[in-house]
């Protein structure tokens, strides 16, 4: 595995043993505009990691989650330079209801792209990591997807339901579809549970870019199939940008194929 992800995990790791989990169980939360939650913890963490980057690779911006959306665009906008993208508590519904799902999610961003990912489970104690074109580790353990069979009908789902127009759920439950469907609550994670073998097919209908940034990646390099769009699969999505997005991926090509006419994009708006 290559020393600058070995550095990355234990920024991560360090944060999550200082601020995150002295915490869990014992810290309140208060909704943010978007009727998101936002706790102290989030804060604490983020100027943790930043703290912590900034002592290594000094010179190079964050965004993270919790800055405006002025800060987020305009250190977006930058696509010249390398940024990094932080969600410094992924699934903080999880985290403040004291469900053992959520993570730390961290992407280094260079031209446009990511070229590097960590995601941290502070909980399982697994950090998962990606270089792009280096492969995808977990705990400095190569992963791969894992399909139990060729069929849908083989397969788990991880589906999140919060961001799909309410009309097409049902569809979703028709005959020839998954074998069980599951919901995690955490992206980033369910990125990383993906690329690990641990589900075969992803739905997820409004990821932002620290959402998808470093565990889009760890799936990619582990071989996962995926597709992004607009909200609703009006479009498809390339590049980097602020706009949530639509994500469907499956492990394997075949899958994902089979996966994409069953759920019959676009969806169409309520």
């Amino acid at each position: 595995m290559h020393p600058d992800l070995q550095r990355l995990t234990q920024v991560l790791r360090a944060a999550a043993h200082s601020e995150i989990m002295p915490r869990f169980h014992h810290v309140k939360s208060s909704a943010k505009a978007d009727g998101s939650l936002v706790t102290e913890t989030d804060a604490a963490a983020q100027a943790s990691i930043t703290a912590a980057l900034t002592q290594i690779w000094p010179g190079i911006p964050l965004l993270g989650e919790e800055m405006t959306q002025h800060e987020q665009a305009q250190l977006l906008g930058t696509a010249d330079q390398a940024i990094w993208v932080l969600d410094p508590l992924d699934g903080t519904s999880n985290y403040a209801g004291g469900y053992p799902g959520f993570a730390i999610s961290l992407a280094l961003v260079e031209h446009g792209q990511v070229v590097q990912g960590a995601v941290l489970d502070p909980v399982r104690n697994e950090c998962f990591c990606a270089r792009r074109g280096g492969g995808a580790w977990c705990n400095g353990a190569p992963i791969a997807p894992f399909a139990p069979g060729p069929r849908l009908g083989d397969c788990l789902a991880m589906v999140d339901f919060k961001r799909l127009p309410a009309a097409r759920i049902p569809a979703l439950f028709r005959p020839g579809g998954f074998r069980s469907q599951r919901n995690l609550g955490a992206s980033a994670l369910e990125w990383c549970w993906l690329a690990a073998g641990r589900f075969q097919l992803y739905l997820h209908g409004g990821q932002k870019l620290w959402d998808y940034a470093a565990g889009q990646l760890i799936a990619d390099e582990a071989g996962v199939a995926s597709r992004a769009y607009r909200p609703y699969g009006s479009a498809a999505a390339a590049g980097l940008d602020l706009e949530p997005r639509l994500q469907v991926a499956a492990a394997t090509p075949a899958l994902l194929e089979q996966w994409l006419a069953f759920i019959d994009l676009p969806f169409i708006a309520p």
